[in-house]
């Protein structure tokens, strides 16, 4: 782990919005981007790129969908056909592209929070309507409600934006649930939009089922969207794919504008590239650093935080604390960034009905955790 993770004090000389939304006496621990340096032979190749001054408009890249069948078949064992993989700016644009092309003002979206706080904006900024069928906790994890998203299904939701795995949660989503979505999908006649950009994240003990190898129903209703920016910090070079399996979906899909291929990043796709073709090594250790971050995190807050309710992740570096028992008030994660000088993500960005959460990422040194758990234990009794 040493390795990847270098000091707080040069980490505090990047220059992306972790760094530089608060002052430097705050400790971030809010956005979803790793504190590690990035894969060796990514950075060599960036750096190569910008010697040759190799930085013009993107064209014609046939090594990112070569690189991510490999990647998807050696991870996954699932291999997606390269002519329906095609490269977008990111995510967020790809998902915004697919609903205003593929969909009609005010038809409903469905998805399942606390979610990724984007998807809120992603569905408002194309003019479509939010429907929420919320994840169901018990002791160990989060799980899909399928009563209610075949009820969601049945009452008239045009689109599905899954969040697979599931941020916050860390929640590994099985091939069983995701199979009766599938067939749910197909019978009413809903888009699924799965977005698996932190599927790579999922840790060895784990198993990752990509939508499109879920089923056939699950092919002929979904498209999915990812990048290697979440697992391979890359967020900042602004490209990945959208990738579907089933030719009629793809006619659909290729209706969005062809306009997202030149609005990405060369740097970015070839970076990916490199990263699923070159990188699990980096990736693997990554992962086992998330690991050992994650049951460092849930150790110390076992032994610091009663009452303070977490759940375990099965991938990722994010984790979803129900902070209730602190009584800090209406807002936490505001208060103990002014009070405590620790930023976490307010848990109604998730969902306005999780005011007592917070998310952490612990993808960190062990110092950055044991400052996080300080800043929360300092309520306890206050």
């Amino acid at each position: 782990m040493s390795d990847l993770l270098p000091s707080l004090e040069k980490l505090r000389l990047r220059h992306s919005s972790k760094w530089r939304r608060y002052n430097s006496d705050v400790l971030p621990m809010h956005v979803a981007e790793m504190n590690y340096e990035i894969a060796p032979s990514i950075k060599a190749l960036l750096t190569e790129f910008i010697q040759n001054s190799d930085i013009g408009y993107l064209g014609p890249v046939p090594e990112v969908a070569e690189s991510f069948v490999g990647f998807a078949q050696r991870r996954w064992g699932w291999t997606p056909d390269p002519a329906q993989i095609r490269i977008s700016t990111d995510v967020g644009v790809s998902a915004i592209a697919l609903l205003q092309t593929l969909g009609t003002p005010g038809q409903r979206v469905l998805i399942n929070s606390p979610v990724y706080s984007s998807f809120y904006s992603w569905i408002q900024d194309s003019n479509l309507v939010v429907d929420d069928v919320p994840l169901v906790a018990d002791d160990d994890t989060w799980h899909l409600d399928l009563a209610g998203i075949e009820a969601a299904f049945a009452e008239g939701v045009s689109f599905y934006l899954m969040c697979s795995p599931h941020n916050p949660m860390g929640a590994v989503f099985s091939a069983a649930d995701l199979e009766v979505i599938a067939d749910l999908a197909l019978k009413y006649g809903v888009t699924v939009i799965s977005d698996e950009i932190h599927a790579p994240l999922t840790y060895a003990d784990q198993t990752f089922t990509p939508w499109l190898a879920v089923s056939e129903a699950a092919r002929k209703t979904g498209v999915v969207i990812t990048a290697a920016s979440k697992s391979f910090n890359l967020a900042g070079l602004k490209a990945s794919i959208i990738v579907t399996q089933d030719q009629d979906m793809f006619k659909r899909v290729s209706q969005v504008t062809p306009a997202l291929h030149w609005r990405s990043g060369i740097l970015g796709a070839f970076g990916m590239a490199e990263a699923f073709a070159n990188c699990e090594s980096w990736l693997d250790q990554a992962v086992e650093a998330n690991r050992i971050s994650r049951d460092y995190l849930l150790e110390k807050i076992a032994k610091k935080l009663p009452g303070v309710q977490t759940w375990m992740p099965r991938g990722g570096y994010l984790a979803w604390l129900d902070v209730t028992a602190l009584n800090i008030g209406h807002n936490p994660a505001l208060k103990i960034v002014e009070e405590k000088k620790v930023a976490f993500v307010p848990g109604v960005d998730h969902g306005p009905e999780y005011t007592q959460y917070v998310r952490i990422n612990f993808a960190a040194s062990k110092a950055d955790i044991d400052a996080s758990v300080d800043a929360l234990a300092s309520y306890l009794n206050a």
